[in-house]
């Protein structure tokens, strides 16, 4: 009976042991659990902020590049700005050269207007003063008998009165034709009326003084007689 006793004993405390290592791998294993657990809330935790790291970056990065897109488009924006400034002045002295320019041009021909106008009314009051020469002329060789008409003299102031003509006629003075003529108020000046049977009425029937043209401007009206 001892030794029955004695061996239920032991076979306690043998089932005892084992109850005791039992227990002691089940806290093993959950101490294993709550490692593995603690391992994988932790791998979580660093997933999760690598993941937020990954999102800061990125929207860092959208940030970063947005705001060198609008620094871009501001940088353009200057150019262009720039630019459009740069033509609106480059437009604005063109503008300015262009008028400065026609304002020159009209000067010029207002200018070569005014000389030629004086240049032609000082040579008008030339010729006005030569035509009585003319007419002095042509009153003395009129007047010379035809048996004298050869003298050297006569003949001498002949070709002077010839060459004065020919000088007068290379500056564009013209004597203005008048018998013969319809009598027209702008370059005939009537002093008389006379019957003709040779002319018309209207016509001029004689000239009394010549008229002369210098281009085409009347220096002198002619002096004429015209038919009644």
């Amino acid at each position: 009976m001892a030794d029955q006793k004695e061996k239920e004993e032991v076979l306690e405390e043998v089932l005892e042991d084992l109850e005791n290592e039992s227990e002691k791998e089940e806290d093993t294993k959950k101490a294993d659990e709550e490692v593995e657990e603690n391992t994988e809330s932790a791998e979580d935790k660093e997933a999760d902020a690598k993941e937020k790291d990954a999102e800061a970056s990125e929207d860092t990065e959208q940030k970063d590049a947005g705001k060198k897109k609008k620094e871009s488009q501001k940088g353009v924006f200057k150019k262009k700005e720039k630019k459009d400034k740069k033509d609106e002045k480059i437009e604005e002295l063109t503008d300015q050269v262009k008028r400065q320019m026609a304002e020159f041009d009209n000067f010029r021909k207002r200018t070569e207007k005014e000389k030629t106008q004086m240049f032609e009314t000082g040579a008008k009051s030339v010729i006005e003063k030569i035509l009585p020469v003319i007419d002095n002329f042509e009153r003395g060789l009129s007047a010379v008998p035809e048996d004298a008409k050869e003298d050297a003299f006569v003949q001498g102031m002949d070709m002077v009165y010839k060459q004065l003509l020919n000088e007068l006629d290379a500056i564009g003075v013209k004597a203005i034709e008048a018998v013969g003529n319809e009598f027209d108020p702008e370059y005939h000046n009537a002093v008389m009326q006379v019957e003709s049977e040779e002319y018309e009425s209207g016509v001029v029937a004689q000239e009394l003084q010549k008229g002369y043209m210098y281009r085409d401007t009347v220096v002198r009206h002619s002096m004429v007689a015209v038919v009644q």
